[in-house]
């Protein structure tokens, strides 16, 4: 078996952001890391919205990443840290849309190792010197330069080690021009080795050490070092120079500390807490991120706490002496791992889980009520200031990333009856958690009866937005005209009473701006059957097959050509392209006839009318569109790349063929086909992102567009239409118009690039696992959060509280103290902004919901008591009860401590459930001895793993009575699947154990298990003998018993069987094999054999918890498999990864890369430059675009 890996959708958890201008010009943009891949965010300075420049791979795990620029210069270059024990800058080239490898330097071995150096990025604030750095000893320090053509060149590298020391986070101080200088946390762990007491240990302190480099000497010195009272976490580097006092600010648990060297006093500032938090109050604050602000008059850094909230930090200085630190409370946003502020007054928030956002700052929160903290204010030692949280009064959202990280669980089902399956995926975490389903902005308005086209229309060719919506009906025409709002107009001049404007069956009406109209009539005894139009030609059909072709002149007129085109059948479609520009017109008409043709007509007055190509077609055409695709963006005052134009047809039998039009000769080629639904496909030019794009409507409507260098081909969730036109107005500059039976709908698509258009809902805690009732299409899910409290303790506390307060309060203030006491019950902060309390280790909360998915609303919800963890759930139809009665299975840990991993016991809640699946009713509850971490229907009874005991249950009328148990699975079980008699056990560490049940002997026998150990986190039976499973490491692999194994075996309880025969390794006698190995590089929570589209073959789907959506698919021939590895191989050595890593190495983390070819590697194909392209499309005896089209087929064949 070969498989092939397809991203569906990359990662959209963010592990990484800085900002910077990376184009060159003056627009800032945002980088961000997904863990193994980089991506390019440009917010839109206007609308705030955020647009993806640039995608791309790295096959590498990205460690650190920071923006620099050289002194003086206007361009910022991005170093990367990763596992590939090289340091690689990388500069943006806006005119390609890449990025291209500056410098790679070499410094140690691959991996992520502790004395490898990646972890750590730190630079000068003026571009002179980078320190890259590993979590233990090993420090680098580079010298980036300028050569006589201005390139960036960089120095050998000067090393700064230190043995026996940890780093906790390195940064570069701001010292203006003197000799650069960083900043380390550290600490020195040499003694507490040498201790075998241990006391050592304890009394070890951290350090901040500062580091100098001696630009004359050329080497890095230790300059100064210091221990540090509490443990901090993070650096914040103190603009310098002529900008500020220098320094370095110390976030650490409850302080934030100022520190610099000479004669400046440390000044400490406590971290403000939440007045009256349901938090552990003995629990330690940190700030886990930061921004730095800084103009030319002024600077201020925004810091983050572990709550969410943001705080305004900022200095008093007294010349160059800092006097105080200020904190002001900011607002609330969800928790962040980076924030980046950018010039143009927003604020970029790359949130833990959950949503990324994008805010706009419109106060700077200097002149409002909020109390301000200083680090003057006297306090006791260990107390501290105390705000109240609020709703965002700074910060307004403009612009929300989705993202799906993580994914907990994911099943791919067709409930809502739509052909196409949906993924049903359990995302997020804590309140912040949702159930995503796999749209668009709308606005809808009622017409006065059923409209059959609709049309848009611009005052003058060289205006930006339209100006009128055209709806035409069987017998009128409305006329609307765009705003504000769109409303109806009666004097545009349209002629009101004929059903199509411009052309109608008796002739052409055109209308000019000032309201002047001229009239052509049609032949007599002849209509008009079909027209194709651009802003400057006309072509007409009448009836039996005649062409007849109008231009308009530069005066204005429409004038028509003498020459007639008579054709051999009935023209069913026609098409023009759009005039080019600086051009008179298209020189190509496309006519699809009755006869199932294509045909090309030039309408170039040398050769005017003439036949250029012809295609015949698998059923009748419907419609025609021709589209201009893949053409580069024009940068200022230098051309874009030209693109290549194609025919799109629309098939009566509901295909779509998209063919190339050659631009020169008119020849059709390469054409690609897909099918749609069950309706004929009628096509829509309309524009994205400043490229034209088609619409097509089937049964469903799906958007074909060019992006990043490949086509993506995507479904609209959304009602099926009948018929559209592009849109464009101030509000929605790039939208479509179109209608739905006895609707006009107004719609704007966001998110190119996008496989899933998704519709989520929140849930209470974080969803561990679901099930679907089929009967129903409900879901069945648990939600489990660790360290929190049930919404009943929340009450009891919140009350408990509020009569201490009372209580604390003297006489004279009871009545404030009441006043205070019932507003703290009333106030309502959402958890999903504010975060959830922290409960403390071993406190766990728990519910079960049923979910309808169609309409997102909860049909019954189960609350567990606290401390109790829900685990695991199953749907089980037990075979002692009456038929089609199903039961739902919940599996709850109690008291459930994590590390060192204790469990006081656990149950087996059993519930009844309705064929409407409508709510749960309790039958009874099992106790077990240890955690049941997962669950199994069996041949009508139930299949629990308790720890490490497999155990097989029926039905009972008190509990479930146990039947049979194996104890042979050594560490913990997590996973457990069955078929036949057989069942697949996934040990936590040992990999997966191919279990028999002997139904005569009631036994549970382990007849074979794995050579290699695996972590495993999920696996997923593809037949009778082949299981795939995915491990802790981010490995995907696919286990087979081969035609030898036998599950006969027998079960010897004396242990007389000979030492010789008792099995390999200690485990079972017979050893599975592996057919398939694989390095995604991200940990997969879901597995499922499953079909992505109607009529498409089976593959592989893994969704992970980054957020990627991906599938392993067959390779269905030989030749396929053959082709694809050698295309991977020259891949892999004509566009090594951007980050220096290998990537057959990288393929092979864990387990060599076995039978698996890199789908990701191959589609950069599309993206290479096209010497590279020639070349190793020559190597395979093909040229550039079959490769093109063979990558496009396998994915197609499979999903989008």
């Amino acid at each position: 078996m070969y498989l092939y890996n397809l991203t569906l959708q990359r990662a959209t958890g963010i592990t990484h952001a800085v900002h910077g201008n990376f184009s060159g010009s003056k627009i800032q943009e945002i980088l961000v890391s997904r863990g193994k891949s980089l991506e390019l965010l440009r917010p839109d300075p206007n609308t705030g919205k955020v647009h993806t420049l640039l995608t791309v791979e790295v096959f590498g795990i990205i460690r650190s990443l920071i923006a620099f620029r050289l002194t003086g210069g206007t361009k910022d270059y991005v170093v990367v840290g990763s596992d590939s024990g090289r340091i690689v800058i990388l500069e943006y080239s806006p005119q390609k849309n890449v990025f291209e490898k500056v410098h790679q330097e070499t410094f140690g071995k691959s991996g992520c190792r502790r004395i490898v150096p990646g972890q750590y990025l730190a630079i000068d604030p003026t571009g002179r010197a980078i320190m890259i750095g590993a979590i233990e000893k090993q420090k680098l320090v580079y010298i980036p330069n300028r050569d006589q053509e201005a390139r960036l060149t960089i120095s050998s590298p000067l090393e700064a080690h230190k043995s026996n020391t940890l780093v906790y986070h390195a940064v570069g101080v701001d010292v203006g021009f003197d000799n650069p200088m960083f900043a380390c946390l550290e600490i020195d762990y040499e003694e507490a080795d040498n201790d075998p007491t241990g006391e050592a240990a304890h009394k070890t302190q951290q350090t901040l050490t500062f580091y100098e480099l001696d630009l004359g000497l050329n080497h890095v010195v230790r300059k100064y070092s210091e221990p540090l009272e509490e443990h901090a976490n993070f650096l914040v580097p103190v603009p310098g120079g002529e900008d500020g006092p220098s320094g370095i600010l110390i976030c650490s648990e409850n302080y934030l500390t100022y520190k610099h060297l000479g004669d400046q006093m440390d000044i400490r500032c406590p971290i403000p807490r939440r007045r009256n938090d349901l938090d552990d109050p003995e629990r330690g604050m940190i700030f886990v991120c930061s921004a730095t602000h800084k103009t030319k008059s002024m600077f201020f850094f925004l810091a983050q706490t572990e709550q969410g909230d943001i705080f305004k930090i900022t200095l008093e200085t007294d010349g160059y002496v800092v006097r105080e630190i200020r904190l002001k409370y900011f607002d609330t946003v969800p928790v962040a791992t980076a924030m980046c502020v950018l010039k143009t007054g927003f604020l970029f928030v790359a949130t833990e889980f959950g949503n990324h956002y994008l805010y706009q700052i419109v106060h700077l929160g200097d002149d409002d009520d909020e109390p301000e903290f200083s680090s003057a204010m006297q306090l006791e030692e260990g107390d501290t200031f105390f705000f109240a949280p609020r709703h965002l009064r700074n910060l307004v959202l403009v612009d929300e990333l989705d993202s799906l990280s993580p994914i907990m669980a994911c099943q791919v089902a067709d409930l809502a009856n739509e052909d196409t399956p949906q993924l049903y995926m359990l995302c997020g975490r804590g309140p912040r958690s949702t159930r995503s389903g796999s749209t668009a902005w709308t606005g809808v308005s009622e017409l006065p009866g059923n409209p059959n086209a609709v049309w848009t229309v611009k005052r003058r060719a060289d205006e930006e937005y339209d100006a009128y919506i055209i709806v035409a009906f069987v017998n009128a025409t409305l006329v609307l005209s765009i705003g504000e709002t769109v409303e109806e107009v009666t004097d545009s001049g349209f002629l009101g009473t004929t059903p199509n404007t411009v052309v109608y069956p008796n002739g052409i009406r055109h209308i000019r701006a000032d309201k002047r109209v001229n009239e052509w009539p049609a032949p007599s005894k002849k209509t008009i059957t079909k027209c194709a139009v651009n802003h400057r030609q006309v072509v007409i059909a009448l009836g039996g097959g005649e062409l007849i072709y109008f231009e308009m002149a530069s005066t204005g007129q429409l004038n028509e050509y003498n020459e007639r085109k008579e054709l051999p059948s009935e023209v069913v479609c026609m098409a023009l392209a759009s005039v080019p520009t600086g051009e008179q017109r298209t020189r190509f008409l496309a006519v699809g006839l009755a006869d199932n043709t294509v045909r090309i007509f030039s309408l170039d007055p040398s050769d005017f009318f003439s036949p250029l190509s012809m295609q015949m077609l698998p059923a009748a055409a419907e419609s025609l569109c021709i589209v201009e695709m893949g053409a580069g963006e024009t940068q200022e005052g230098e051309p874009g790349t030209q693109g290549s134009l194609y025919l799109n047809i629309g098939l009566q039998n509901g295909g779509l063929l998209r063919t190339v039009i050659d631009q020169s000769t008119g020849t059709l080629s390469d054409t690609r086909t897909r099918y749609l639904g069950s309706r004929p496909v009628k096509l829509f030019r309309i524009r994205m992102q400043g490229n034209e794009a088609v619409l097509a409507m089937s049964s469903r409507s799906w958007l074909s567009y060019y992006y990043q260098n490949r086509f993506h081909l995507t479904p609209l969730s959304y009602e099926s239409l009948e018929y559209a036109s592009g849109f464009s107005s101030e509000q929605c500059p790039e939208g479509i118009v179109a209608i739905s039976t006895n609707t006009l709908r107004i719609l704007a698509l966001e998110k190119l690039g996008a496989v899933f258009n998704q519709v989520s809902f929140p849930v209470d805690y974080t969803p561990r696992k679901f099930v679907i009732h089929q009967e129903s299409a409900h879901l069945i899910i648990v939600e489990t959060d660790h360290n929190a409290y049930t919404e009943e303790t929340k009450k009891q506390r919140r009350v408990q509280m509020a009569e201490e307060m009372q209580e604390a309060a003297g006489e004279e203030e009871q009545e404030l103290a009441k006043e205070m006491a019932e507003a703290f019950l009333n106030e309502d902060l959402p958890e999903n902004v504010f975060s959830a309390p922290k409960a403390g280790p071993g406190m766990w909360a728990s519910v079960v919901r049923i979910l309808d998915p169609g309409e997102g609303r909860t049909v019954d919800l189960v609350k567990l008591e606290q401390n109790e963890a829900a685990l695991s759930i199953a749907l089980v139809k037990f075979a002692n009860q009456p038929d089609g009665q199903q039961f739902v299975v919940v599996g709850v840990a109690k008291d459930y401590q994590l590390n060192p991993r204790q469990v006081s016991g656990g149950f087996l809640y059993t519930y009844k459930v309705d064929a409407e699946c409508q709510g749960l009713e309790l039958v009874h509850r099992t106790p077990v001895d240890e955690a049941p971490t997962c669950l199994c229907p069996f041949q009508g009874r139930l299949l629990v793993g308790v720890g490490r005991m497999l155990r097989l249950y029926d039905l009972g009328k008190k509990k479930l009575l146990r039947k049979c148990e194996n104890k042979h699975i050594p560490n913990l079980i997590v996973h457990i699947q069955a078929i036949g008699q057989r069942v697949y056990v996934s040990d936590v560490q040992e990999s997966v154990y191919m279990i028999r049940y002997k139904r005569m002997e009631n036994q549970l026998i382990i007849f074979a298990d794995d050579t290699h150990p695996r972590w495993i986190t999920t696996s997923t039976i593809l037949d009778y003998d082949s299981v795939a499973t995915a491990d802790k490491f981010g490995n995907i692999a696919v286990i087979r018993l081969t035609g030898s194994i036998s599950d006969d075996v027998d079960e010897d309880p004396t242990g007389n069987k000979a030492l010789w025969d008792r099995g390999l390794l200690n485990g079972a006698s017979q050893k599975a094999s592996v057919v398939a190995n694989f390095h995604i590089g991200e940990i997969c929570m879901s597995l499922q054999k499953a079909t992505l589209i109607p009529g498409g073959c089976e593959s592989l789907v893994y969704t992970t918890l980054s957020g990627t959506v991906g599938v392993l698919v067959p390779f269905t021939s030989h030749e396929d498999q053959d082709f694809f590895q050698h295309l991977e191989m020259h891949m892999r050595s004509e566009n090594p990864p951007l980050c220096g890593r290998d990537h057959l190495s990288f393929r092979s983390y864990y387990y060599p890369v076995k039978n698996v070819v890199d789908g990701d590697l191959c589609e950069q194909f599309n993206s290479i430059d096209i010497a590279k392209q020639k070349s190793i499309a020559g190597d395979l005896d093909r040229n550039p675009s079959k490769v093109s089209k063979k990558l496009e087929d396998i994915r197609t064949r499979y999903a989008f």
